[in-house]
């Protein structure tokens, strides 16, 4: 395994489980200790290699996050980086959709660089799907953040919200599969 590939395995684990870490650091530790781990996040992310907008936007609304939380010694900062995290992928989905091809047609493309005319409607739609699943989850997540106490903010943002995209992939790939047929 490579440099590159452990990072970013280590990256995404510490992604995933981040609101787990904050309910649990919140329980022992001050805000700003848990700024740390935002930080550790951002340089994780500046220190990937990638210099598109998208890697540096991936960096840079933790590493605010942090400095705030750190500077103020407050826990919302630090709540909001799911809210930070679904407002990214709405952009990024719907900038897709405005400069097409979408999202969801260039990863189908991947794997069938020929799509047919209904296909690329169908990725349209699914793209569009996923940016109605961004505002209600980061509206979700800003609600917890805002308003629920710090175990409803860790339920949601590290099991509920996750299964919710899990049983959103699988629904698509239902679908998917009887476009399809219907097509074939």
């Amino acid at each position: 395994m490579t440099r590159d590939t452990v990072a970013a395995v280590l990256l995404g684990v510490l992604t995933l489980a981040y609101p787990l870490l904050v309910y649990a650091g919140l329980q022992r530790f001050e805000p700003r200790w848990l700024a740390l781990l935002l930080l550790a996040i951002a340089l994780a992310r500046l220190g990937g290699g990638r210099r598109d907008p998208l890697a540096w936007a991936t960096a840079v609304l933790p590493l605010l996050l942090a400095l705030v939380s750190g500077w103020l010694n407050a826990p919302l900062p630090v709540k909001l980086y799911p809210v930070a995290v679904n407002a990214l992928m709405l952009l990024l989905f719907g900038l897709s959709l405005r400069h097409p091809p979408s999202l969801v047609e260039r990863i189908a493309r991947i794997q069938e660089p020929d799509l047919p005319p209904h296909a690329v409607a169908y990725t349209q739609r699914v793209t569009q799907v996923w940016c109605g699943f961004f505002v209600i989850n980061g509206g979700t997540a800003l609600w917890t953040a805002l308003y629920a106490s710090a175990a409803t903010w860790a339920l949601y943002n590290g099991l509920i919200a996750y299964l919710l995209m899990g049983a959103l992939f699988a629904v698509e790939w239902l679908v998917r599969q009887r476009v399809r047929a219907r097509h074939a």
